[in-house]
């Protein structure tokens, strides 16, 4: 995927080798998904959604009470997802049923995404509806995909399998919003308006995602668990799993220091790739800029995440996600008086250079704080901490542009993540820089 984050990607940085005893008919429907689903993520969630939530859903509000309502709307889909996401990894594993919960959620996020093509300008109530229905769908469909990779492959391969999906992930988004762009940009070459364009954009967007679903529903094979549990069972099972995991937990100092810090500065991440172009335009700079900027970051991530992983080898995974949240405070302030769209280009190039990083590295080291014997349930757990970014910080930005007046007041309350979360995290020990090389780069915007 190309950014974001979404909330608990990760890319390797082996070469793709697709193992001989798995069958590459599956392997491939499956990795095509992620060319669909990518597509959300740039099109929608980073790229024109907060654009035209601006400009037409929100036309004529001031800029600062158009930033909240976006802030709000992100924060309400986080908060959704976070509710809803041990309910979702309880049904993943109740086996025989993974790809029908999969197509459900799909058809949800698309559904969402088609709706925007006809929210009329001023809805902005119904725009937001419509973004949270796709936000929604879409995280929910990454738990059953991620749930189905055993079934294509075995443990050992499962990484470069993995690998495959992310890179077909940037390489489809990509290309999809580069024609979305372009199409943007030269309406004349279609007979219709600028506004046409892009809400064809979003359409289009939800046929691609929908399209690219079918190679997995056709051929890749359903996990089937024997014998198969009924949903109450396996839900008091997944309770009691979570129930000791907590206990064991409880006893290590150091997870509980890092799950905090994580919380906090991944959400910082993920704010600003869902804000940062809606913050462009409210101090003023063209939106040609910010898409060509979006593009910038998009292109410059992954070559950037594989660098910052070596360096995760070289000074240890915990020291070189402190140095990247030292950048993403750098970001924040170089937001903060940044004026011309040259000066914006330089804070998306910065971005683009940590942001996969830091989300690889993060899952280095919580790798080397768990127990080996119960890596499973552990990140179970830290993939759901994952879900729960995304709450305050797009609340907080909205909310600090709203009282004082200022979008700059508004990003610079992302501060508070970033130094928050560097300090805790300074506070973690038994860090192991030799996992770092093991761990793949997340997607990146």
């Amino acid at each position: 995927m190309m950014t974001l984050s979404q909330s608990g990607k990760q890319k390797t940085q082996e070469s793709i080798h697709i193992p001989m005893d798995a069958s590459k008919k599956s392997i491939w429907a499956w990795a095509l998904y992620d060319v669909g689903n990518s597509a959300f993520v740039t099109v929608v969630l980073a790229g024109f959604f907060p654009l035209f939530f601006k400009t037409c859903w929100s036309s004529g509000a001031e800029v600062t009470v158009s930033t909240a309502k976006l802030g709000f709307a992100h924060t309400t889909a986080g908060l959704i997802i976070a509710i809803l996401a041990p309910w979702w990894g309880t049904v993943a594993d109740c086996g025989a049923a993974k790809k029908k919960f999969l197509a459900c959620c799909t058809m949800l996020g698309a559904a969402g995404t088609a709706l925007l093509a006809v929210v009329p300008c001023g809805w902005w109530h119904y725009a937001a509806a419509c973004s949270v229905m796709g936000s929604v769908g879409f995280s929910a469909s990454l738990i059953f995909y991620d749930s189905l990779l055993p079934a294509i492959a075995p443990a050992r391969e499962a990484h470069r399998v993995s690998s495959l999906g992310f890179a077909l992930g940037y390489l489809g988004g990509g290309v999809m919003f580069g024609l979305c762009v372009f199409a943007s940009w030269q309406p004349e070459l279609f007979g219709l308006s600028r506004e046409a364009l892009i809400r064809a954009s979003f359409l289009l967007t939800s046929i691609w995602w929908l399209g690219f679903t079918m190679p997995l529903i056709l051929f890749v094979p359903e996990p089937v668990q024997l014998p198969r549990q009924r949903f109450a069972q396996s839900l008091k099972q997944s309770i009691a799993r979570l129930r000791s995991t907590l206990q064991q937990a409880r006893q290590m100092k150091s997870v509980w220091i890092f799950l905090l810090a994580y919380w906090l500065y991944i959400d910082g991440v993920d704010t600003v790739i869902r804000m940062a172009l809606d913050y462009g335009m409210s101090i003023g700079l063209k939106q040609g800029a910010l898409i060509s900027a979006l593009l910038l970051t998009q292109f410059i991530g992954f070559p950037c995440a594989i660098a910052f992983g070596m360096l995760g080898e070289r000074w240890g995974a915990k020291k070189a996600v402190i140095a990247g949240l030292g950048i993403y405070v750098i970001i924040v302030m170089w937001g903060m008086i940044m004026r011309t769209e040259r000066e914006f280009y330089v804070l998306a190039a910065m971005v683009g250079m940590v942001q996969g990083g830091v989300q690889a590295l993060s899952r280095s080291i919580f790798a080397g704080l768990i127990p080996k014997e119960r890596a499973a349930e552990f990140f179970g757990f830290y993939n759901m901490v994952g879900k729960y970014a995304v709450i305050l910080g797009p609340a907080l930005l909205g909310t600090s542009a709203y009282l004082t007046g200022s979008p700059r007041a508004g990003i610079a309350s992302l501060l508070v993540f970033f130094i928050t979360g560097a300090l805790l995290l300074c506070w973690v020990k038994n860090d192991r820089p030799s996992d770092a090389r093991h761990q793949p780069p997340s997607q990146t915007f």
